[in-house]
């Protein structure tokens, strides 16, 4: 199966914490909101995506797959 990137947007409030943990894969736009990049990132990403996750202040981002 492959990873999957799920951000619940109501729950996610825009730290950027996941920004730094995985620039590749998400981003703050010039209002400052988070933009997933790649949804389906490659499995070289795994790593990063889970870093994401967990320092998300808020676990508005979750991995399947």
């Amino acid at each position: 199966m492959a990873l999957k990137v799920v951000v619940d947007m109501n729950v996610c409030q825009d730290h950027g914490q996941c920004v730094f943990a995985a620039p590749q894969v998400f981003q703050l736009d010039d209002d400052g909101r988070l933009v997933v990049l790649i949804e389906e990132p490659d499995e070289s990403l795994r790593a990063a995506v889970e870093d994401a996750a967990d320092v998300c202040p808020v676990q508005a981002i979750s991995i399947k797959g």
